[in-house]
């Protein structure tokens, strides 16, 4: 895209702004309703993939790493590729020659998930889709194909909301190693700068963890601002997906201008298209109540008065394939998803595809596990709300990148509809007995009238009581399941 094509595409997302319901400033913003059908959904599948999946190594921030000296990525790529074997040298083997939408979607909606939400750019600056602003995009090279479009084709036409993310704004400084690291490569040459980006430095005092604070972090060039919200709004007229996520660095302050211009346009585009839409951010990029906050590895530590959104991923280590994964278990991963819908949020679970676009058995069999578990609890899970308090058991951290949380069998989460508590013991493996103390026969807690308890599961019960230590259940047989098992409490 041309400078005059840029100042074009600038003065149009005015033209909308200034034309349309939504302005570009906070108040407008929050009035924007969040959509029906995210409320809805409680869970939808992201997918991180990209040429990164082609070294399969370590994570999808791989481009970054091998080239910062001393890095263990950056051994790696040495040993296995050599120095002249630069991030671009990987495109031409990002063939995704079994790469099917079709059966990427059949494979999602196994799962029970609502939406997908594959990458459109990540922090590497390649496009997974058909765009006038760059040549670096799936569909001029690599798979040569426009994933994205044939992913929202497929959405489309089985039942899914389809969903995209852009991860751009890091884009600015992602490959800035390569500048330090003692040998030329090519984020040194200018010829290959639309591919590799400005790689601002990021000096000592404004490592990764600083980057948002806004004394140290580095900031961003006018041109470069203007360059993310044209690629954004490129992205949603492109794609028009139902929900956009953002990650990061749009938290940083230059950017807040920009996306409240962006919120406006994408808001206002929804109404021409006759379609709910979304936003999801990290941080404080959004003021709160203007679109949907999102949080990275971890939960809140009680009941948002807001929707929000809870991502984590199949592995432990990476978003994207890796050799080097460690996988979470199923029961984990459940356990995750019960948190989050219990504190009013909507869970995002990632999936790495291989290069070739295949899922390991290790993804499959997590999928499979969790699809027959939300069939068979589906009730407790859709169409409910949270219950006056999310749960029980072991006191949790409101924080990102704190999912390594061991639950024990004390813990329980509540869903709500009315007539009907959802409590769901988290670790019932090997249990007959269970004790739920918040719904204890006691003035403080619990006040309805238990007509009836079943296990969605099937398990039979033998008896069950109310004391004021709480509602204590047997059931017939010891518990084989190590998926969470869900106790329907019909009341009145």
């Amino acid at each position: 895209m041309t400078a005059e094509q840029k100042q074009a595409y600038l003065r149009r997302i005015d033209a909308v702004n200034d034309q349309g319901v939504y302005k570009p400033d906070w108040l407008s913003l929050a009035a924007y309703p969040v959509p029906q059908w995210y409320k809805e959904a409680k869970f939808g599948i992201f997918i991180h993939w990209g040429i990164y999946s082609v070294p399969a190594y370590f994570s999808e921030w791989y481009c970054r790493l091998m080239y910062y000296k001393g890095n263990p990525v950056h051994w790696h790529h040495l040993r296995k590729y050599g120095k002249n074997f630069n991030y671009r040298d990987f495109i031409p083997m990002f063939k995704a020659e079994k790469f099917s939408a079709e059966e990427w979607v059949k494979l999602v909606k196994s799962s029970g998930a609502k939406f997908l939400m594959p990458v459109g750019e990540h922090h590497d600056g390649f496009k997974m889709y058909d765009s006038d602003l760059s040549e670096w995009t799936s569909v001029n090279m690599g798979p040569k194909r426009d994933v994205l479009g044939e992913l929202k084709k497929a959405c489309d036409e089985n039942g899914l909301i389809f969903s995209t993310s852009s991860h751009r704004a890091e884009h600015y400084w992602f490959l800035n190693g390569g500048k330090t690291v003692g040998y030329p490569n090519e984020t040194q040459n200018d010829a290959y700068r639309s591919f590799y980006g400005p790689c601002q430095n990021v000096h000592k005092a404004n490592n990764l963890y600083t980057l948002l604070k806004q004394e140290h972090g580095i900031e961003p060039e006018a041109w470069w601002l203007e360059d993310w919200l044209v690629s954004s709004c490129d992205l949603i007229d492109r794609c028009q997906p139902a929900s956009l996520f953002f990650d990061w660095w749009v938290s940083y302050k230059a950017f807040r201008p920009y996306m409240k211009k962006f919120l406006a346009y994408y808001y206002n585009r929804s109404l021409e298209w006759g379609k709910e839409v979304c936003v999801y951010y990290k941080s404080d990029a959004v003021m709160y109540n203007c679109a949907i906050f999102d949080r990275e590895r971890g939960q809140l530590a009680g009941i948002s008065p807001y929707i929000w959104q809870g991502e984590t991923s199949t592995a432990y280590n990476a978003w994207s394939y890796c050799t080097t994964n460690h996988f979470k278990k199923p029961e984990v991963i459940a356990c995750n998803f019960l948190d989050v819908i219990s504190k009013n949020g909507c869970f995002v679970l990632n999936l790495g595809p291989k290069a070739d676009g295949t899922f390991c058995k290790q993804e499959q069999d997590i999928i499979l596990e969790l699809g027959n578990w939300t069939k068979t609890n589906g009730e407790a899970i859709w169409c409910t709300e949270p219950y006056k308090v999310f749960g029980e058991g072991k006191k949790q951290k409101g924080a990102s990148f704190t999912e390594h949380f061991h639950y024990t069998a004390k813990d329980f989460r509540f869903t709500y509809k009315t007539g009907v508590v959802y409590a769901f013991s988290l670790k019932p493996y090997g249990k007959s007995r269970f004790c739920i103390k918040t719904l204890a026969d006691t003035m403080d807690t619990f006040h309805c009238v238990i007509k009836n308890i079943r296990v969605l599961a099937g398990n039979k019960i033998s008896q069950y009581k109310q004391t004021k230590r709480g509602l204590e259940i047997q059931l017939a047989e010891k518990a084989a399941q190590k998926m969470p098992l869900c106790f329907k409490i019909e009341v009145e």
